[in-house]
């Protein structure tokens, strides 16, 4: 029994580790969480950087998608009551049997990942609306995990967690703009329909492809992608009375997301900025903490 409580601590630890590593600005955001909270979003969010690191730590991509898969198998296992030797999927199996946490949605997350890794590196997205589509599969779904490990349920910080959600993925999306770049990945997340617009799409033997010979036309199309993202920030504040106070620490994510959008705002939306870079999103990270504290304390997002 020690040893299986002590494994169980590790796995946790490990979580924690993983979220402090590679998504710091939402690790601060869990540590204001309440204890009932926390325990099981730190393993969620370890489960998404797992799984969103999948295709990037892989050496081939057949290799990340192969990692993806095994996740999809994971849950399964999990559900099953099996045991799996992996430290996130044993925080994680702790996390369900005690909160009950909806299978779906963590199989929503990881096909999302599924379909975006099997996308070709030319292949654009349409329309903003199937980037939507997708932040609302992944951000957004890890906070509907968040909600629900807690015990929440409101359709009103439902809608709010979609929006907080959206405009997160979105953001986020186009801070790793200049990181896909560099990977061969070019701009495959900058729609046909806004790199078209501003000038940035050419189509050869019968391609698509984004050329950034007008780095102008590029932060034409950051900003109208980015205004997108704050219009659901505007709306996930709107329900901000409706939504309970229980439930607004969980939401504290758009407050990064906040930050990043001022922070693009201030290098006029050029993703290429090494200002981005600095600190957290952009910005010190004892002013990014200070206010992070401030919302939680006030119970805003």
């Amino acid at each position: 029994m020690k040893a299986a409580s002590s494994s169980l601590r590790a796995a946790f630890s490990h979580c924690v580790l993983q979220v402090r590593s590679y998504d710091y600005h939402h690790y601060l955001c869990l540590l204001e969480l309440p204890a009932n909270m926390r325990k099981a979003a730190f393993a969620l969010r370890a489960f998404n950087v797992e799984t969103a690191r999948a295709m990037d730590v892989a050496s081939d991509p057949k290799i990340g998608l192969v990692r993806l898969l095994w996740w999809q198998e994971a849950i399964d296992k999990i559900y099953a009551n099996k045991l799996i030797e992996h430290p996130t999927a044993q925080a994680l199996s702790s996390v369900i049997s005690e909160s009950k946490i909806s299978k779906a949605w963590l199989k929503r997350v990881v096909n999302a990942r599924i379909n975006d890794a099997n996308r070709d590196v030319m292949d654009l997205p349409e329309s903003i609306e199937e980037l939507e589509t997708y932040a609302e599969d992944t951000a957004s779904t890890l906070l509907y995990m968040t909600l629900q490990a807690g015990g929440i349920k409101s359709t009103a910080v439902d809608h709010a967690a979609s929006h907080v959600g959206k405009a997160s993925g979105l953001l986020l999306l186009l801070k790793s703009l200049p990181y896909h770049a560099s990977r061969n990945r070019h701009f495959s997340y900058i729609p046909a329909k806004v790199a078209a617009k501003h000038g940035l799409l050419v189509k050869e033997g019968g391609r698509s492809e984004i050329r950034l010979d007008s780095r102008e036309g590029l932060c034409d199309a950051v900003f109208e992608m980015a205004s997108v993202a704050n219009a659901h920030l505007v709306k996930a504040r709107e329900l901000a009375n409706s939504v309970p106070v229980e439930a607004r620490k969980a939401l504290l994510p758009a407050v990064p997301a906040q930050v990043l959008l001022d922070s693009l705002s201030k290098v006029q939306f050029d993703v290429f900025d090494s200002r981005l870079a600095r600190g957290v999103l952009g910005k010190p990270p004892l002013w990014f903490q200070l206010k992070l504290k401030w919302y939680s304390w006030r119970g805003i997002y």
